[in-house]
């Protein structure tokens, strides 16, 4: 596995797995609006997101990240992983990647929003604190870098 920068040569392979991601987890496969232009939403801003690709240069894992009026602070958006792929610590080093370039960005401070209901998506839930992130709002975990 190799994590890259995006680029937009992999944007319709990312939301194909995105989609079978979504279809795995016994959720309606739709795709947000965001994930159409990562350069406009993410990258055009000063914000990033990388892909994780295998052997065979297929995407099987995304992760983002947007500044907030706050230049200290930071939301994460998107972390998936390919189903077939899941606990073989891709999620953490997409994470891992994410944190890295925050910090050296001067972020201190971390935000992730979770789905609801909380039971359909379990995984983030059980995720997140396994890496130093704790709940202060329903649906909102924090971590400070």
């Amino acid at each position: 596995m190799i994590i890259l920068p995006y680029a937009e040569k992999y944007r319709d392979d990312m939301i194909f797995m995105i989609l079978q991601a979504k279809d795995a987890m016994g959720r309606i496969p739709s795709i947000n609006a965001d994930l159409l232009d990562i350069e406009g939403n993410y990258l055009a801003k000063g914000d990033m997101f990388w892909i994780a690709l295998n052997e065979k240069d297929r995407v099987i894992g995304c992760i983002g990240y947007s500044g907030t009026e706050n230049l200290d602070e930071a939301f994460l958006h998107r972390l998936y992983v390919k189903a077939s792929e899941k606990h073989k610590g891709i999620g953490s080093a997409l994470l891992l990647t994410a944190e890295n370039a925050m910090r050296k960005q001067g972020i201190r401070t971390v935000f992730v929003h979770l789905g609801a209901p909380k039971e359909q998506w379990f995984e983030s839930y059980a995720f997140y604190p396994k890496h130093g992130y704790t709940e202060y709002a329903p649906r909102y975990m924090r971590k400070d870098l």
